[in-house]
C-alpha cells in the first residue's frame, strides 16, 4: 500500500513538472519574461518603489502639504523639522513636529532656527489645507498630511522661505514624466529607424548608419546644451518642457535603433519571416507584426534602461540654467539652490532633490537588469 502511494506521488510530481514545461515552452514570451523576473526580488522591489514614486507623482497636488510656489520671508532657509513622536507629556501615537524659535547672530547677523520644545504640530491625514486643482481639473483642499495650525516643513525651506519637501514631491510629476515621454518617442524612432535599417540593408542601411555615428559621435551633455540654448525664451513653459522632451530624445534614439538592426539582421532569415513572406504579407507587417513582437521583452528592457539616462539629462539641464526655469518646478530646477559650495556648507538640506533622483535612477537601473535577465526566458540559473 506504502509502494502505491509513493508511485502515486512520483507520479504526480512527474506530471507537475511535465506541465510546467509545457507551460513555459508554449507561453508567450512576454508571459515567460514576467515568471521570471518575478524571481529577481531586488528588481521586484524596484518596481514597487517606481510605481510608488509616479503614484506620487500622479497625484502630488494631493500628496504636498503646501503649495510649492508660496513664499515666507519668515523661514528662508529654514531646517527641516524632526518627525517625533515623544513629546513634553510623554510617548504620544500621534505624531508631531515641533516649532521653531528664530534668533539672530549679533555678530553676523545670521538667522538661527532653534527647536522649540514646548510648541508641538500634531500632524493628521486627510486634512483640510490650501485648495488645489487635481491634474488642473478636480478641485479640492484635502492633502495627504498636514497640521491644523502651525507648519510642517519636513525637508526644510529654501532661499525663499518654500517649502522643499512640496516642492520636490511635484517636481516628481515632471522630471519623470519627461523619462517616460523622452524613451517613448526615442522608442518608435529607434525602432522605425532601427528595423528599417536592419530588414532593407543596402543604401538605407549605409545611410542610417552614418546619421547614427555621427550622433553618437557628439558628446551628449555639449549637444544637449547646444539644442537647448537654441530654444526662445520667451516661450511658454509647455512649450519649453515638450522642447526638452524632443531634444533628449533626439540624442537618445541612436543606441536603441543599433540594438534593433542587428536583431533584424538576425531575425530577416529566420523561417517565420520567409513564411509570412511566402503568404504575401507586407514589409510593415512583417517588421510590426511578426518581427518587433519576438524581442519586444529584450526591447522592454533596453528602454528601461535608457529611462534614467533622460531623466539625469533634465536634471542636468536644468540645473545649469539651460532647461526648464521658474515657475516650473522638477528636480533639476530646485538643485539650482545648491550650486554654491556656501549653500551645500550651510543648507546641506537643499541637496535633497539629488537623492530623489538617486533613489529613481537606482531603482529603474535594479528594474532594468531584472528585465534584461528575463529578457531570455529559456535561460535556466
Amino acid at each position: 500500500m506504502s509502494e502505491a502511494l509513493v508511485s502515486d506521488g512520483i507520479d504526480n510530481r512527474e506530471d507537475e513538472e511535465f506541465e510546467l514545461d509545457e507551460k513555459i515552452y508554449i507561453a508567450r514570451p512576454i508571459v515567460m519574461t514576467w515568471w521570471k523576473f518575478k524571481k529577481h526580488k531586488l528588481a521586484v522591489i524596484s518596481l514597487v518603489v517606481l510605481f510608488l514614486i509616479y503614484l506620487v507623482g500622479a497625484f502630488c497636488e494631493f500628496v504636498a502639504p503646501q503649495d510649492p510656489l508660496l513664499i515666507n520671508a519668515e523661514m528662508i532657509h529654514m531646517p527641516p523639522q524632526r518627525i517625533r513622536f515623544v513629546g513634553k507629556d510623554g510617548f504620544s501615537l500621534r505624531p508631531f513636529v515641533n516649532a521653531y524659535d528664530i534668533t539672530f547672530d549679533q555678530k553676523t547677523f545670521a538667522r538661527k532656527y532653534v527647536v522649540n520644545p514646548d510648541i508641538e504640530f500634531p500632524i493628521h491625514f486627510f486634512v483640510q489645507g490650501m485648495p488645489y486643482k487635481l491634474w488642473g481639473v478636480f478641485e479640492s483642499d484635502i492633502h495627504l498630511f498636514g497640521v491644523e495650525e502651525g507648519y510642517v516643513m519636513l525637508a526644510g525651506t529654501d532661499r525663499l522661505g518654500r517649502d522643499l519637501f512640496s516642492r520636490i514631491i511635484y517636481g516628481t510629476r515632471i522630471s519623470t514624466s519627461i523619462g517616460l515621454l523622452g524613451i517613448l518617442i526615442s522608442f518608435i524612432i529607434g525602432i522605425f529607424l532601427g528595423g528599417i535599417s536592419g530588414y532593407f540593408g543596402g543604401w538605407v542601411d549605409i545611410i542610417i548608419q552614418r546619421v547614427i555615428e555621427f550622433i553618437t559621435s557628439i558628446p551628449s551633455i555639449p549637444l544637449w546644451m547646444a539644442l537647448s540654448a537654441a530654444l526662445p525664451l520667451n516661450w511658454p513653459q509647455l512649450w519649453i518642457y515638450m522642447g526638452i522632451v524632443v531634444i533628449l530624445s533626439l540624442v537618445g534614439w541612436a543606441g536603441l535603433a543599433r540594438i534593433v538592426r542587428a536583431k533584424f539582421i538576425s531575425l530577416r532569415e529566420e523561417d517565420f519571416v520567409k513564411a509570412a513572406k511566402v503568404v504575401g504579407a507586407s514589409e510593415m507587417r512583417i517588421i510590426f507584426k511578426h518581427m518587433v513582437p519576438s524581442f519586444m521583452s529584450f526591447l522592454i528592457a533596453s528602454m528601461t534602461l535608457s529611462i534614467p539616462g533622460m531623466i539625469l539629462g533634465e536634471t542636468s539641464l536644468s540645473f545649469i540654467g539651460l532647461g526648464l526655469r521658474e515657475p516650473v518646478v522638477s528636480w533639476g530646477v530646485i538643485l539650482m539652490d545648491a550650486q554654491s559650495l556656501n549653500s551645500i556648507v550651510n543648507y546641506n538640506w537643499l541637496l535633497l532633490p539629488a537623492l530623489a533622483v538617486v533613489i529613481t535612477v537606482l531603482a529603474f537601473n535594479f528594474m532594468g537588469d531584472g528585465l534584461r535577465d528575463a529578457a531570455d526566458p529559456y535561460s535556466h540559473e
